[in-house]
């Protein structure tokens, strides 16, 4: 899952040059030369641009987040007939992963996406990249010089924490003395650090709330069954969990449902299918899950075209792509789940 994450500008609402808000203020018809400037912005379409290759470098698809991101990536690269995709086997290995980012390098693609496994491992390849002039997209693991790459798109970590924890709050704002525990997923990693931060920040809203435990899983299946059994045993009643990662709330679930627990509701955090489906269902203790979403490998794609073709993001007004793009993390419950669950991952 991602390492780090970093808040960045989002797609929105175009900027507005100063000239502009001078001509607001004396006339309201926009001057001629505006008009033209703002016609002639290339922004980028789904018109065929230039034949372009883009080099793509991710850790293995381990886990079905990571799994979500190599398909995103290459589905969005089949929509446009001038990509060509060149697409690394992936591996959790930072020093195969280098080597895999180097012959790409080698191969002289056009741009590059790279979602490192180890973001401070890989920023001196990514600054090799970008010193044989092709630029690099940063996927979602951020390189720790801002030099080793031209924009950057990722989750929002530290947001998820935070939709989690208002969803709950908002869930249990009557209740007295209302209890919560947190199942999250690998302390070392500050993806992890960063959501439970969020999450704890947001109870804070909520004085009647107190978290009473907390248990660190590894992003499996396996683990999410034995920590949640290891809570439920410590916790003999609260009111709701909030878990890091749908892949290891599956085997958070078998735990819960070997206990015969329905005393509580469950929030996950990522957007997998079987999550989403569970919540269809609303036969289970989970009632929702907080996205992080992988389509932002497609939108790293779209990044990456507008980059090599020159042109700017559809729906701004700039020149050039943003330096940095950060995703929203919604909650998806039972209200809206339908528009959600075709992004959903197995």
């Amino acid at each position: 899952m991602p390492e780090t994450s970093r808040r960045g500008l989002l797609f929105g609402t175009a900027a507005v040059s100063a000239g502009a808000l001078l001509t607001a203020c004396t006339s309201n018809e926009p001057a001629a030369s505006e008009e033209t400037a703002a016609e002639n912005v290339p922004a980028a379409d789904d018109k065929p641009g230039k034949a372009l290759t883009i080099g793509f470098a991710g850790p293995q698809a381990d886990h079905g987040w990571l799994n979500a991101i190599n398909e995103q990536a290459k589905a969005r690269a089949k929509k446009y007939s001038e990509i060509t995709l060149d697409i690394t086997e992936g591996s959790n290995d930072i020093a195969a992963q280098i080597g895999q980012v180097e012959t790409l390098i080698n191969k002289k693609v056009d741009v590059l996406v790279i979602l490192p496994a180890d973001g401070k491992a890989l920023t001196q390849v990514g600054l090799k990249a970008m010193r044989a002039g092709i630029p690099v997209i940063n996927l979602d693991r951020i390189f720790s010089n801002p030099q080793a790459y031209r924009a950057y798109i990722g989750g929002d970590n530290y947001g998820m924490g935070v939709s989690a924890g208002n969803y709950i709050g908002q869930r249990l704002k009557d209740k007295p003395n209302a209890k919560v525990i947190e199942l999250a997923g690998v302390d070392s990693l500050e993806l992890t650090q960063q959501r439970s931060k969020g999450f704890d920040d947001a109870l804070k809203n909520y004085p009647n709330i107190k978290k009473v435990a907390r248990q660190a899983a590894d992003f499996t299946v396996e683990s999410g069954q034995a920590k949640m059994a290891q809570l439920l045993q410590a916790q003999s009643s609260f009111d709701a969990l909030w878990n890091h990662d749908d892949d290891q709330g599956v085997g958070a679930l078998r735990a819960i449902q070997q206990a015969g627990r329905k005393d509580f509701l469950m929030v996950g955090g990522a957007g997998a299918k079987s999550a989403m489906d569970a919540i269809k269902a609303d036969n289970s203790v989970l009632k929702a899950t907080v996205l992080y979403p992988p389509t932002m490998a497609a939108s790293a794609i779209d990044l990456a075209r507008a980059l090599g073709n020159a042109k700017g993001i559809s729906g701004m007004a700039e020149l050039e792509i943003p330096a940095s793009v950060t995703l929203y993390s919604a909650v998806v419950d039972k209200d809206n789940v339908d528009q959600y669950l075709p992004t959903g991952f197995n």
